[in-house]
């Protein structure tokens, strides 16, 4: 990077973490620090909840699922309006009502200390791991791309946000999302008008979408039924209702946003907010990959964007890949000036001609797997995964100096954010749902922030270790999913039966939680293959029916003593 590139990174960086500190001078009461004060106007807590939800996964790791998969994945999104209509119907209120800080206390109140602990701890697993991921995931793609030694990246994002999260709590966290999400959306924006710009003077947008869809990228919408297909309209409709009921209505790292605010229709409109954007967004993202596949369809790509990687293959290896990848690659530039002749005299490419295309493109990414066996031969721990690297290359590539510093500073902001919500979550429910519930029932407000503050820093500290052992996943946005949807279902589930099940009690709640995450992890790790999202679905729907047939067994009359809700 160039020097105006640095001064923007650390510019944006540390302008971000100076705000943080700068806001968190004047908070100190334990409502202030967990609840943020329960002030933040709508707009902010619109932002900050789709800042904690979209990482530096997001930017980076869903324009490479574009780039390969299409636009397929948005479907992963389609329930989630739905979703935040039934939050602010059901969850929003009663939260706000019961004046809690965290949606487990709600359990606790519901039930019994069990079951409250119970949700608290698949929360704290599963949220746990994902802070891990969204520190490790920019930095083992940065400090490959920049060569910059892996552990201090992780540790300096690591200890960038921890710093702020420490000091200033919930509403830190919130009103710095606020600036990183604009940030953010501004440099995506900027960056996504750099990929139109760089395509051919000849090809039109028009062109780069009937490019794009001649390779299969623009089939956005799968009807089909069968169950191991990830993305169908169906795994988003029903199984992505399902998680984003339970990552929006009990994951602590949201609820904490919402919680904040200075009343239920503030909540509200922060949830609708999202509900309008959210779709847009990840789709704008997605529609960033595909283009991008256009891009390189007419600009020599790498054999793998992990330029790195390359490296570790042998020249003599390598040389005659290359020669096959680069004589495809010419070809096809050939055959896609045909296509568009073709297009722009009739209207539509020769079915040979789109034949010949397809051929070509089918050769390189042969030879791209050869590459791939060469690179696990060479060396059978590296990763052979290069869709996380395919925006950072391009970035990195064309942009011109000052704006690489500002998409290379989204990528630490996004991470930031999400990570900092994450951290807020995991100290405050470790806090209130562990610490004041089991150790210290009675203490000082000064107290309880104290051991909030340390809370945070230890939390933060496990994510760093964590960080530092992971191994990549084929792709981290749907690693984040996966582990979200083998706990996500099981939490729901005890939610709803709190919720709309009355005479279901404590005893009931908690067998059935404990089976039917029993139950999830042993599909997951079977040989049946489900497509992730289901799991959702399927744990909710267990732990209800379960939960009613216990209760039965148990014959247990409802508690008199629960107010109805």
């Amino acid at each position: 990077m160039s020097s105006a590139d640095w001064i923007v990174l650390f510019a944006t960086v540390l302008g971000i973490v100076g705000y943080g500190l700068w806001t968190a001078r004047r908070h100190q009461s334990a409502n202030d620090y967990l609840r943020g004060g329960a002030d933040l106007k709508w707009s902010t807590i619109g932002l900050s909840v789709m800042a904690t939800q979209a990482s530096a996964i997001t930017f980076l790791s869903t324009p490479g699922q574009g780039y390969e998969g299409g636009l397929a994945f948005v479907q992963n999104y389609l329930g989630l309006p739905i979703a935040m209509i039934l939050i602010c119907a059901v969850f929003i209120p009663i939260y706000h009502r019961l004046q809690v800080t965290t949606a487990y206390e709600f359990l606790g109140q519901r039930f019994d200390q069990k079951t409250r602990l119970l949700a608290a701890g698949l929360f704290l697993v599963q949220r746990g791991l994902a802070a891990g991921i969204t520190i490790y995931a920019p930095a083992i793609i940065v400090s490959s791309v920049f060569y910059w030694p892996l552990g201090p990246t992780i540790l300096v994002t690591g200890i960038l946000v921890i710093l702020y999260t420490v000091t200033g709590g919930t509403r830190t966290v919130s009103l710095t999302q606020k600036y990183q999400m604009l940030i953010i959306l501004i440099g995506m924006t900027i960056a996504f008008g750099y990929v139109v710009n760089g395509l051919p003077e000849n090809v039109s947008f028009g062109d780069a979408l009937y490019i794009a869809g001649m390779h299969e990228r623009l089939e956005a919408i799968s009807f089909s039924f069968d169950p191991s297909q990830r993305y169908t309209i169906w795994t988003g409709l029903i199984g992505g209702t399902f998680l984003a009921l339970s990552y929006f209505g009990t994951d602590q790292s949201q609820v904490q946003r919402y919680l904040a605010g200075s009343s239920v229709t503030a909540s509200r409109w922060g949830l609708i907010f999202n509900a309008v954007l959210k779709i847009p967004m990840q789709f704008s993202i997605l529609l960033l990959g595909v283009l991008l596949f256009v891009f390189y369809q007419f600009q020599q790509p790498p054999i793998f964007y992990n330029v790195a990687t390359i490296e570790q293959v042998a020249p003599e290896v390598l040389a005659p890949i290359e020669s096959q990848f680069q004589s495809a690659f010419e070809t096809r530039g050939t055959f896609l000036e045909t296509a568009l002749s073709e297009r722009h005299a009739t209207g539509a490419a020769r079915p040979e001609t789109r034949a010949a295309i397809l051929q070509q493109t089918e050769l390189m990414e042969l030879q791209r797997g050869a590459f791939k066996q060469a690179v696990s031969t060479a060396n059978p721990d590296a990763d052979t995964q290069d869709a996380d690297y395919i925006f950072l290359h391009f970035v990195l590539d064309n942009l011109p100096a000052g704006l690489v510093g500002l998409l290379v500073a989204v990528i630490f902001l996004a991470a930031m954010s999400s990570t900092a919500s994450e951290l807020n979550a995991l100290a405050s429910t470790t806090m209130i749902d562990g610490y004041k519930t089991l150790v210290h029932q009675v203490g000082s407000d000064a107290h309880y922030v104290w051991v909030a503050r340390i809370l945070t820093l230890v939390w933060g500290l496990v994510a760093v270790s964590f960080a530092m052992t992971l191994t990549l996943f084929d792709n981290l946005i749907e690693a984040v999913n996966i582990i979200g949807s083998l706990f996500y279902g099981t939490i729901l589930g005890i939610f709803l039966v709190a919720f709309f099940l009355k005479r279901i009690r404590g005893h009931a709640a908690f067998i059935g939680g404990v089976c039917v995450e029993t139950i999830v992890l042993f599909l997951y790790f079977s040989p049946v293959d489900i497509g992730y999202l289901w799991f959702n679905l399927i744990g909710c729907i267990l732990a209800v029916v379960i939960a009613l047939l216990v209760q039965s067994l148990l014959n247990i009359r409802p508690n008199k003593s629960i107010q109805s809700l």
